[in-house]
């Protein structure tokens, strides 16, 4: 191969362009972003941005030099917006045809927003450094943020907004936050961590609009109970969809992300995908998945860079993802989905431990401010190891929870 594109100005793409040259490729390699900035990392987005405000040369994945150094060509705020698999050309925003003899898709994924009238209050979302440095500017002490969606994203915005001195008031459909990622046992945990720090939760009730606030400025947020939230900002922290609209046409497979093979090659030669719009077949799990985490992503993309040189091994891996709160340092590894039994090894106000086992094995751990145990469980859940020997008879089913 002699020209290499890379779509996708995300961690992703930088880990997949490295591991090109690593690899020893030294072709004609580009990273096409959609963005102003180049790559940066995003998972302080909802922490340390919001508390400290935002550092970007803090927070890029390489200095400006060295994609000079590893003659790598980025182009900035000119996304890609068709694909021609036939010709092998990419065409982007500004009308440009790049060709290309490989491609890493790694065009991430975008926030999920809320929708509003035309002339209704701006509602944030955290995913890029814009809107964060949007945002920054609206949280002072004494104001009320109110969160739309109780997931990982709006609790970590909840816990800065209140070290900030703020009101809150977290928005959740579900019984508790977190329900729907690991049900309700852990999301009375988070619900009761984040009460104690002074977080409001009106949870049950889906979010019908939002208007300007009567009189001034200001949003009021109106439930499906008939209640109404009025809040100074609004944060929608409500999921994120992968960013896969442009290549409708193009013959790559797509389906809640792009269709991959077990060794992350699409159904077009030539074409790899990674990361958050990667979904794949995992062996370990037996079980297709598209995962929106750092550490995969980062993976992923040196994976699919060996599979477009020629791999075919299989893309393994038992994920990973973090979140700290307040002092609750969270690691998760495994997958808490389609979980037959719970067991809760540990549980206090300052430390929980949950395992969540399928078919007989242990498929997940959950594990907060307990780090000694989560390599040992990621061990486990690679090893098939039996859930017997973590439950030890005292697991609960899910059902009846």
């Amino acid at each position: 191969m002699h020209k290499i594109v890379v779509v996708g100005g995300s961690l992703a793409g930088v880990h997949a362009a490295e591991s090109l040259r690593d690899r020893g490729y030294d072709g004609e390699l580009t990273i096409v972003s959609s963005e102003e900035q180049l790559p940066y990392d995003r998972p302080p987005l909802s922490k340390e941005a919001l508390m400290e405000g935002i550092d970007h040369d803090r927070l890029l994945l390489h200095e400006p030099a060295w994609y000079g150094e590893q003659n790598i060509t980025v182009l900035l705020d000119d996304p890609a917006v068709r694909l021609d698999t036939d010709s092998r050309e990419l065409e982007l925003r500004s009308g440009a045809m790049l060709p290309y003899d490989g491609l890493i898709i790694a065009t991430g994924s975008r926030a999920r927003r809320v929708r509003v009238e035309e002339d209704g209050p701006t509602v944030h979302v955290i995913r890029t450094s814009e809107d964060a440095r949007a945002l920054r500017p609206h949280l002072q002490a004494g104001r009320h943020l109110v969160i739309a969606g109780g997931g990982f994203i709006g609790l970590e915005v909840a816990a800065a907004a209140r070290q900030l001195g703020m009101q809150v008031t977290v928005i959740e459909g579900a019984p508790v936050p977190l329900a729907r990622a690991f049900g309700d046992v852990i999301g009375s945990w988070y619900r009761a961590l984040h009460e104690r720090n002074g977080v409001a939760f009106r949870c049950g009730h889906s979010l019908e609009s939002i208007h300007q606030r009567p009189g001034g400025g200001g949003v009021r947020v109106h439930l499906s109970d008939g209640s109404s939230v009025d809040g100074d900002v609004i944060v929608a922290g409500i999921g994120a969809e992968p960013a896969v609209e442009w290549l409708e046409g193009s013959g790559v497979s797509i389906g809640n992300g792009i269709m991959c093979e077990a060794d992350l090659s699409t159904t077009v030669p030539g074409v790899v995908a990674a990361g958050d719009v990667a979904r794949w077949y995992n062996a370990i799990f037996d079980e297709e998945m598209r995962i929106e985490h750092w550490s995969n992503a980062v993976d992923q993309g040196r994976h699919a860079a060996g599979t477009l040189l020629g791999g075919s091994d299989a893309f393994l891996t038992v994920p990973y993802f973090w979140s700290d709160q307040y002092d609750a340092r969270m690691r998760f590894v495994g997958r808490a989905g389609a979980a037959e039994h719970v067991h809760i090894e540990h549980m206090s106000d300052d430390r929980l431990i949950v395992l969540f086992g399928r078919d007989g094995l242990l498929r997940g751990a959950v594990c907060v401010n307990a780090p000694r145990q989560l390599a040992a469980y990621r061990m486990a859940i690679r090893d098939n190891v039996s859930w017997d020997q973590f439950a030890d008879g005292h697991s609960v089913s899910v059902a009846s929870l």
